[in-house]
C-alpha cells in the first residue's frame, strides 16, 4: 500500500494495521513524520510526490507496485483563487502520474478531492482508467467541508 501526502501519519498507522505484519506500507510527504513511526512494516520518506524521483524508493521498499494507493494530500491554500486552483490542478496531475507509476493493474485508489473544476476534470479522466469509480464522503467529514474522496477500483481498464 502507498500513501501520498502521508503526514501526520494517521493513515500510515491504519494502513499498517490493515496489511498486517507481512504487508508493507510506503508513504511520502513534503513534511517528515515527527516523531517517526516505529512500525516495522512502514516506510515514510520526505519528498515531493510531484517529483518522479520519489517513486523508485517507494517501489523498492514495497518490492512491487501497490495494491492500494491512498492520497489525502491537499495543496497549501493561499486564499488567492487562481493560485489555489493552479496548485490543486498541479497536485491532481501529480497524483494521476503516481497512480500510473505506483499502482498495480487491478489496484484500488482512494484520492481526496476538493470541490473545484480541476477535481471534476481529474475525476473524469481517472474514471476512464478504472473499472469502477464513485465519489464518497465519510460521515465524519466536517459540516461545510468541500472534501470528498474518489474511490476507484480496477486500475488499468482501458
Amino acid at each position: 500500500m502507498v500513501d501520498l501526502g502521508c503526514w501526520p501519519g494517521g493513515w500510515l498507522q491504519v494502513a499498517a494495521e490493515s496489511v498486517g505484519p507481512s504487508g508493507r506500507v510506503a508513504g511520502v510527504d513534503l513534511a517528515p513524520i515527527d516523531p517517526p513511526l516505529e512500525l516495522e512494516n512502514v516506510f515514510a520518506m520526505e519528498g515531493d510526490l510531484s517529483n518522479p524521483s520519489v517513486f523508485p524508493p517507494l517501489l523498492e521498499y514495497l518490492g512491487h507496485r501497490a495494491d492500494v494507493l491512498l492520497c489525502d494530500a491537499a495543496p497549501k491554500i493561499t486564499g488567492v483563487r487562481a493560485s489555489d486552483r493552479a496548485r490543486e490542478e498541479a497536485l491532481l496531475g501529480a497524483v494521476e502520474v503516481a497512480i500510473a507509476e505506483l499502482l498495480r493493474p487491478g489496484g484500488l485508489a482512494l484520492v481526496k478531492l476538493l470541490d473545484c473544476p480541476e477535481a471534476q476534470v481529474f475525476e473524469a479522466r481517472v474514471r476512464r482508467s478504472f473499472s469502477q469509480a464513485r465519489k464518497v464522503r465519510p460521515e465524519a467529514t466536517r459540516r461545510g467541508s468541500s472534501e470528498a474522496y474518489l474511490l476507484a477500483r480496477g486500475w488499468g481498464r482501458c
